[in-house]
């Protein structure tokens, strides 16, 4: 079923109205474009002219040469245009733009959009209505630092060795912490009358991804971090499961299906319990776990291994 065919879709389009004008360009702008068109808003992209030598109909944003399954996806649905903001004739396109525009979303270093003459006290004075959703790798003066998720992630102490993350949890991190600021913006200037200015830093999502790490939840010594027995990662006959039984009635029916005694919540952090529990997954297949787990009602997920060559 398609987003415009989802029976509840129109009610959750808070945004329907809201006009965005965005400038941001590689993951968290467009991603943050994405969210808000799902949430009702008319949403246009202005591209830079693509790079000299490339051939017809390539895209001005890089995430349209990295990946274009990505950049197709990002993009559905929101119309895009190419302006040079540099050239006079690409600052008339935009200016005609902004005159109408509610939020306008950047992902440039505060001196380029200064450059630009779209800093926020030059828009203020000349939109007073226009909202600004400025998206930088860090916050106050760190925002003229060069960064990427990497960086960021490696900052919050999400970088624990030599593979790279699995996914790009600062940028989409980013990308949600933006659509909830020109939900922001949007509600504040129907109070106000009068747009505002908000600063999304990429750090500071990769700093909130890592709160529970900063707890201690998931370090190897926390709950789930693998040193509780219902919560870990273990081997199974043909491939892996992700165990989830945190909860102490889940705990207790993953203890009975092993066989080994239900103690209390510290039992489930005792070394045996780790070790009786890792041989019972072992001896069974994925297809086995995963008729117990509907069975004793255990949150589990099975994780085949790939076929050999």
């Amino acid at each position: 079923m398609t987003q415009a065919a989802h029976p509840r879709s129109a009610a959750h389009r808070p945004l329907r109205g809201v006009r965005v004008l965005s400038l941001a360009l590689n993951l968290p702008g467009p991603a943050a474009l994405m969210r808000l068109r799902l949430m009702g808003a008319t949403c246009l992209k202005a591209e830079p002219p693509a790079p000299k030598g490339a051939g017809a109909g390539t895209p001005g944003d890089p995430m349209g040469q990295y990946n274009a399954m990505a950049y197709a996806t990002l993009h559905d649905g929101i119309k895009v245009v190419n302006w040079d903001l540099k050239s006079e004739r690409g600052q008339v396109a935009l200016h005609k733009e902004l005159a109408r525009t509610d939020v306008l979303l950047t992902s440039f270093r505060p001196s380029a959009l200064v450059k630009l003459g779209l800093g926020w006290k030059a828009l203020h004075t000349r939109y007073a209505a226009l909202s600004l959703v400025a998206i930088v790798g860090a916050p106050g003066e760190r925002a003229e630092e060069p960064g990427h998720d990497l960086t960021y992630l490696a900052d919050a102490g999400l970088v624990t060795g030599m593979d790279l993350p699995p996914t790009l949890f600062a940028d989409m991190g980013g990308a949600l912490m933006a659509s909830e600021a020109v939900l922001g913006c949007v509600l504040a200037q129907k109070t106000s009358g009068k747009g505002s200015f908000r600063e999304v830093a990429l750090s500071e999502a990769a700093s909130w991804l890592a709160l529970p790490r900063t707890w201690g939840l998931t370090q190897p010594q926390g709950a789930v971090g693998g040193a509780h027995a219902g919560y870990r990662i273990y081997a199974c006959r043909d491939g892996r499961v992700a165990v989830a039984a945190l909860e102490p009635h889940f705990a207790a029916a993953l203890c009975q299906a092993a066989g080994w005694p239900v103690g209390g919540p510290a039992a489930l952090f005792q070394p045996d319990t780790h070790a009786a529990i890792a041989a019972f997954l072992q001896a069974r297949t994925c297809a086995e776990l995963d008729a117990l787990a509907r069975e004793r009602d255990i949150p589990l997920h099975t994780l085949r291994a790939a076929p050999s060559a």
